[in-house]
């Protein structure tokens, strides 16, 4: 999405900043880019069966490791 602003003529730059700024609040740029800023993507069924029997051994092993006394 391009927002294109031209400067008016003897506009200073405050009130060109103003405009532009504006501008992009109008165009929902900012909320958007905001919404997506932290979206997570979806993991394949594998990766996650994956990682679930990775969590397993890990907390097989720990059960294993305290139960010796050395957790």
């Amino acid at each position: 999405m391009a927002i294109e602003i031209k400067k008016k003529e003897g506009e200073n730059l405050n009130s060109y900043l103003y405009r532009f700024n504006k501008k992009v609040q109008q165009s929902g740029l900012v909320k958007e880019v905001r919404r997506r800023q932290f979206r997570n993507r979806s993991v394949n069924k594998n990766k996650r069966r994956l990682a679930a029997l990775y969590r397993l051994d890990k907390k097989e092993e720990f059960g294993r490791l305290k139960k010796y006394g050395y957790q």
